[in-house]
């Protein structure tokens, strides 16, 4: 898609008009759209996450550009793809800070800017008036803070909400209240390994979760798919101990270790709580003795549980968050916007984790709740992606977008507009291997109807799905008889994003 810039004089009207917009920024990490109820109702109920959506817009088309943590977080920050930001990995890379990002430019412009929660990227936050982030994962019991000096705090209490208090916190009595503000909070819910709020350890417990269609996928003709390692299934990929939490005193899984340091964190009254839950529950695990099928539907059912209840506590949060905004006569002025840094399987081909192109791992939840001024209410169908947010929000702000961004502002679509000329495609590359949960390196393409992935380093393999009439992405009909001319046009489109974006994979393309 074209971008398009106001001349400076209009520019420079645009921004006092629109000095005064703030932008609240809620991040999360590894929710998928499958467990948000106004995306679907199959699973959970997230009252005060679809309350964004039911006063805001829905965006139903909505992808990442790297469908893993760190690498996502920098797509955010610099509007620009992997390749481009230099942070590709979790495992291999630091994020350089002294690029050009999108809160130095709001800072720039006048802003009070600042990050509280999981920052991710190996370095320190730049571009922030305050920043207090945690640890690599953190923690969600009694978490450790890193503050701006470098010296670390241990907060009592649960994760979710101490980034909701220090987020309320920095509102009320941090910011410079003269100024207009960029605030980013980021929590840890819902990633691995799904350690609930204590007052929630028995919700769900009386649900049995729906298993999807394609739980038992056999992966015929798509060996990348066949050699990851998130299965629920393998009790290698989904810990007995770490993940189900059965853990036998007599027996140390690969990850028990993990998982006694992070319920370590609970002090004797608070241990003795989550001990009382789940050991009644690897008591009942052990006495039943399930084995094959009915194994893995019993991790799934009990992944699904606590995945669920750590989703409880995040959607309580953004309730609080949202509550605040009203109570101090900001909402009407103030962009809210939630997200995660991409998707996730929920047992869907038998996985738990993200990283591949696929749509469950490659969509992510977006949903805004617009300042006064802005029209659009109700879905918005366009395919977007997260390198978007960085010049949305400037461009709301008034503030120029850089023409080295590779993605491309929003805010037509959040005036109620459909611009003839917007993407036809997006373009994916998954740079992490080898790694965790082994999931080859691979970019592609996706167009409203098709997918064309292309998997490499260790392995040369195409792979092309019809999203019409296969959703579910489970044949892959890559040099099937009668697909050679959608295959040379998807090529030829997926030559044309690598070329605009500069990614040298191009060369494998071609």
């Amino acid at each position: 898609m074209k971008k398009t810039y106001l001349p400076l004089s209009l520019l420079a009207l645009s921004a006092t008009a629109q000095e005064k917009y703030n932008v609240v920024y809620i991040m999360t990490d590894d929710h998928t759209a499958q467990m948000m109820s106004c995306y679907d109702n199959r699973y959970v109920e997230t009252p005060n996450l679809d309350r964004i959506a039911n006063d805001g817009v829905r965006f139903v088309n909505s992808f990442v550009a790297n469908s893993l943590s760190g690498p996502s977080r920098a797509c955010m920050l610099t509007g620009k793809h992997s390749h481009a930001n230099g942070f590709t990995s979790n495992v291999y890379d630091v994020f350089d800070g002294s690029q050009q990002t999108m809160p130095k430019l709001f800072q720039a412009a006048g802003y009070q800017t600042a990050m509280i929660g999981k920052w991710h990227l190996i370095s320190d936050p730049t571009g922030f008036d305050f920043w207090n982030i945690v640890p690599g994962q953190g923690d969600y019991y009694n978490p450790e803070f890193i503050n701006m000096d470098g010296s670390r705090t241990q907060h009592k209490g649960y994760m979710t909400n101490i980034v909701t208090d220090k987020a309320i916190d920095w509102m009320e009595n941090k910011r410079d209240k003269d100024h207009p503000f960029l605030l980013f909070i980021h929590h840890k819910a819902c990633h691995r390994n799904w350690l609930p709020e204590l007052k929630y350890l028995s919700l769900y417990e009386d649900k049995e979760f729906p298993i999807p269609e394609t739980f038992y996928d056999d992966y015929e003709g798509r060996p990348a798919a066949k050699a990851q390692e998130m299965s629920i299934a393998s009790n290698h990929d989904m810990d007995l101990a770490y993940d189900v939490k059965v853990m036998d005193a007599n027996v140390t899984t690969r990850l028990t270790p993990n998982y006694l340091s992070m319920i370590g964190r609970l002090d004797s009254r608070e241990r003795a709580i989550y001990d009382q839950f789940y050991d009644s529950i690897a008591i009942d695990f052990r006495a039943r003795k399930l084995s094959g099928k009915a194994l893995t539907e019993y991790k799934y059912q009990r992944y699904m549980r606590d995945y669920a209840k750590v989703l409880k506590t995040l959607d309580d949060n953004v309730g609080r968050t949202l509550d605040y905004l009203r109570d101090a006569g900001l909402l009407e002025n103030t962009l809210v916007v939630y997200t995660s840094d991409q998707g996730f399987y929920m047992g869907e081909h038998g996985w738990f984790d993200k990283r591949f192109m696929y749509e469950e791992s490659f969509r992510t939840p977006l949903v805004m709740r617009l300042p006064d001024g802005l029209s659009a209410r109700g879905d918005i169908p366009q395919m977007v992606q997260n390198i978007d947010y960085a010049p949305t929000f400037l461009d709301l702000c008034g503030i120029p977008v850089p023409e080295d961004m590779h993605g491309v502002s929003m805010l037509p679509l959040l005036r109620g507009e459909s611009p003839k000329n917007w993407r036809d495609a997006l373009y994916y590359h998954f740079h992490e291997f080898p790694a965790e949960h082994a999931v080859k390196r691979h970019y592609g393409v996706r167009t409203d109807r098709y997918t064309l992935i292309h998997f490499y380093e260790d392995i040369d393999v195409w792979e092309l799905y019809d999203l019409q009439n296969d959703p579910q992405q489970l044949h892959n009909i890559y040099g099937q008889p009668g697909t050679e001319k959608i295959t040379k046009r998807l090529k030829k489109r997926l030559v044309k994003l690598q070329e605009e974006y500069a990614d040298p994979a191009v060369k494998l393309t071609k």
